[in-house]
C-alpha cells in the first residue's frame, strides 16, 4: 500500500535533483511490493474465474451421472417386470406339474426358488439404485442452488460496476475530448487519461486541469468504499532523456502513478488501503509507437477499478 509522500521531501528532492540511496531503495522496494500486489489481484481474479468454470463442469458431470443412474434404474425396473412375468408363468407350470412325478415336481420347485432369489436380488439392487439416485438428485439440487447464488453475486458485481462507470462518465463529462476515456471491460472499470491532460514532458507534477479530473474521480471513489483502485503509469518507447531522480521510463511511470495516488489520498473519504500505484513503463502500449498519435495514446495514466470479491471467494471455498 502506497503511503503519502511528504510534499516537503518531494520539494527538496526536486530542488537538489538527487536522493540518498536509502530513499531510492525504499522507493524501489515499494514498487516491487506494488507489482507483487497487482499480480496477486490478477491471479485472484483468474482463480475465481477458473473456480466458477470448474463448478460448471462439475454440475454438468453430476447431471450426466444422474441420467446414467436413471437409465440403470429403468433397466432394473424392466428386468424386475420381466422376472415377475416369468414367476407367474412358473407358478402356472408348477400347478400343472403337481400332478406329475416327484422328480419333475422337485425340479420345478428348484427353478421357482431360484427365480424368487433372483427377483429378490433385483428388488434390492433397484432399491439401492433408487437411494443413490435420490442422494445424487439432492446433491445436484444443492449445487445448482449455490451456482445460482454465485452467478447472482457476480451479476450484482457487474451491475455495480456498470453504475460506477455511468457515475464516473457523468462526473468527468467536462473532460470529454481532452484525452480522458471511461470504459467497462472484464468486470472492471478503466479510467484512462492521456499525459497531455496531466503532466508536462518528462514531469510527474500534475497540472491544474489534470488535478481537477483526479479530484472528480476521488469524489466518486469516496462513496464507493468496496472498490480496489490500481493506478498504472505508462509511457511511450522514447528513452527518458532527463537527469536527476529519474533513471528511465519505468521510473517515470511509477512516479506519475504515485503522484495520482497522492491526490486521491487527499480525499479523507477514500480508504487508503484500497489504493495501489504501479508503473509499467513502455511495456503495455495501446497503439504503435511508430506514429506521434500512437505515442500520445501510450503516454497515459490508467485508473483501474475492481470490485472486492471477498464474499465470492468465501462461497467458492465452501463448495
Amino acid at each position: 500500500m502506497i503511503k503519502k509522500v511528504s510534499l516537503g521531501v518531494l520539494a527538496l528532492a526536486l530542488t537538489t535533483s538527487c536522493v540518498s540511496s536509502k530513499v531510492y531503495k525504499e522507493l524501489e522496494d515499494k514498487y516491487a511490493n506494488l507489482k507483487k500486489e497487482n499480480r496477486s489481484l490478477s491471479d485472484e481474479n483468474q482463480n475465481l474465474t477458473k473456480a466458477k468454470n470448474q463448478l460448471d463442469l462439475e454440475s454438468k458431470d453430476l447431471k450426466s451421472q444422474l441420467e446414467k443412474l436413471k437409465a440403470e434404474r429403468d433397466k432394473l425396473a424392466a428386468d424386475y417386470a420381466a422376472a415377475s412375468a416369468n414367476l407367474n408363468t412358473l407358478k402356472s407350470s408348477y400347478a400343472a406339474l403337481e400332478k406329475n412325478s416327484g422328480d419333475a415336481l422337485d425340479t420345478n420347485m428348484k427353478k421357482n426358488r431360484e427365480l424368487l432369489a433372483q427377483l429378490e436380488a433385483k428388488e434390492k439392487a433397484l432399491a439401492a439404485e433408487q437411494e443413490r439416485l435420490n442422494k445424487l438428485q439432492a446433491e445436484l439440487k444443492e449445487r445448482s442452488s449455490r451456482v445460482d447464488e454465485l452467478e447472482g453475486m457476480i451479476a450484482a458485481k457487474e451491475e455495480s460496476m456498470r453504475k460506477l462507470k455511468e457515475t464516473l462518465s457523468k462526473a468527468l463529462n467536462s473532460f470529454e475530448g481532452k484525452g480522458l476515456t471511461v470504459e467497462q471491460k472484464n468486470g472492471k472499470v478503466y479510467v484512462s487519461m492521456e499525459n497531455k491532460l496531466l503532466f508536462g514532458s518528462g514531469s510527474w507534477s500534475v497540472g491544474a486541469e489534470g488535478r481537477r479530473a483526479i479530484v472528480e474521480v476521488g469524489k466518486v471513489l469516496g462513496v464507493n468504499p468496496d472498490i480496489s483502485v490500481l493506478i498504472e503509469g505508462h509511457t511511450d518507447n522514447v528513452p527518458y532523456g532527463g537527469t536527476g531522480q529519474i533513471t528511465d521510463n519505468w521510473d517515470l511511470s511509477t512516479k506519475r502513478a504515485t503522484a495520482i495516488v497522492n491526490i486521491l489520498a487527499e480525499n479523507k473519504a477514500i480508504d487508503k488501503k484500497n489504493l495501489t500505484a504501479a508503473g509499467r513503463g513502455e511495456y503495455a502500449p495501446l497503439a504503435s509507437n511508430e506514429t506521434a498519435e500512437g505515442k500520445a495514446k501510450n503516454r497515459r495514466i490508467e485508473i483501474i477499478l475492481t470490485p472486492k470479491l471477498d464474499e465470492i471467494s468465501k462461497m467458492l471455498n465452501e463448495l
